[in-house]
């Protein structure tokens, strides 16, 4: 049974986090790209990124191995033969709850200490990407501004940025002066002190022109060092400026604080009841994945396969909603998320009780039949050939 359930387990794990990945990468490297960033900093967004992903495929991941499990026991009589020795359900669910305990204690661990500190390093890459404080690059044939005070524009890059050609300069003061620098070549050096770096120039004509100068100075040179004092940049807001940057114990110290808005207090108590429900709804999904996973018999419909889906979708959906009512006040967080959570409960239960004790019981048996008479009428006004490779 183990056996059984790890292999769709870890493949629905790899299968989603790889498809959520692909999603997000092309934007990432569009986002960074456009603020003109180092390309490496795209791999750190995602892994910054995949403690969100797990908590959303684990749960999948863990019903999907489940269900499948029983699905090829039952479509292929094993599942007949265990029953038949008098073994019940309940005794075949203790492995599938070690994979739920398991995995539960792991997804907690994720939403509620993980995914907050790696949502907060996300948004500060962003935030250092957007302010140029990971080494913004200057674009070919663009105007780049440096600080308040200075731009420059070069019209070709060789050697990875080492020979830079066709540079313009233009520097402001603050006592008003400013300076204008054209040149043929031009190299960036580092100094001892980081916070200025030399732009070496090379064949180049300079002018300075300040209020009290009758006309421009102007000054041709063959070389010449220009320094630039890099822009300061500001720094990142402490973690905790959203909910979702917030562990499990913070959100509960906050819920109740009595400095706090009444606002502040009902959003970290409806993000904590949120990840709550969220990780306690997986002990209710081997029940969930038995009911789904066994076919009527002579049946081999994967009907139970996408109705599975959809109910943990929709359920994850419906917490969402209701967390954004709790957090608005419109409803307490308490009830917004725990009603759900029982009318949930009660339909796997009452689905779970009907295939494990009502002789001939089938959860989902009227689906079955509604999509297999579904199909004969489409089947029935195929075209001619067609139709015979559909019955074939």
């Amino acid at each position: 049974m183990a056996r059984l359930i790890a292999l769709p387990l870890f493949a629905t794990l790899l299968i989603a986090s790889m498809l959520l990945i692909l999603d997000r990468i092309g934007r990432l490297f569009d986002f960074v790209l456009t603020e003109g960033g180092p390309v490496n900093v795209v791999w750190k967004m995602l892994a910054n990124l995949l403690p969100e992903y797990l908590g959303l495929g684990i749960p999948i991941g863990l019903m999907l191995g489940i269900l499948l499990a029983f699905r090829r026991l039952a479509t292929s009589s094993e599942l007949d033969v265990m029953r038949g020795v008098g073994m019940s359900y309940a005794r075949l669910l203790r492995v599938p709850y070690l994979f739920a305990i398991v995995l539960a204690a792991l997804n907690i661990a994720i939403v509620g200490y993980v995914q907050p500190k790696a949502r907060y390093a996300y948004e500060q890459l962003r935030f250092e990407l957007r302010t140029g404080a990971l080494g913004a690059s200057i674009k070919v044939g663009e105007f780049a501004h440096l600080g308040d005070r200075m731009t420059m524009r070069i019209e070709r890059s060789q050697d990875g940025g080492k020979r830079l050609s066709g540079i313009f300069v233009h520097a402001q003061t603050p006592q008003g002066d400013w300076v204008g620098v054209t040149a043929e070549t031009g190299q960036f050096l580092a100094t001892d002190d980081p916070n200025v770096i030399i732009f070496r120039l090379t064949n180049g004509t300079l002018i300075h022109n300040r209020s009290d100068f009758a006309t421009p100075r102007t000054l041709t040179f063959t070389a010449h060092d220009l320094p630039i004092n890099l822009p300061k940049f500001e720094s990142f807001r402490t973690r905790g400026g959203e909910n979702l940057e917030y562990t499990l114990p913070e959100l509960a110290q906050l819920g109740h604080a009595r400095g706090a808005s009444q606002q502040l207090r009902n959003a970290s108590r409806a993000e904590f009841h949120f990840r709550v429900a969220e990780v306690a709804s997986m002990f209710l999904l081997p029940l969930l994945a038995v009911a789904l996973g066994v076919p009527p018999k002579r049946s081999t419909s994967a009907l139970g396969v996408f109705l599975s889906i959809v109910m943990v979708v929709t359920y994850h959906k419906v917490n969402q909603y209701a967390a954004s009512l709790g957090e608005m006040g419109t409803v307490d967080p308490l009830i917004a998320l725990w009603v759900p959570f029982v009318l949930f409960a009660a339909i796997i239960v009452w689905m779970y009780y009907t295939i494990a004790y009502i002789p001939g019981g089938q959860p989902i048996g009227a689906l079955e039949r509604f999509f297999g008479k579904g199909w004969k009428l489409v089947v029935r006004y195929l075209p001619g050939r067609t139709r015979r490779e559909a019955r074939a």
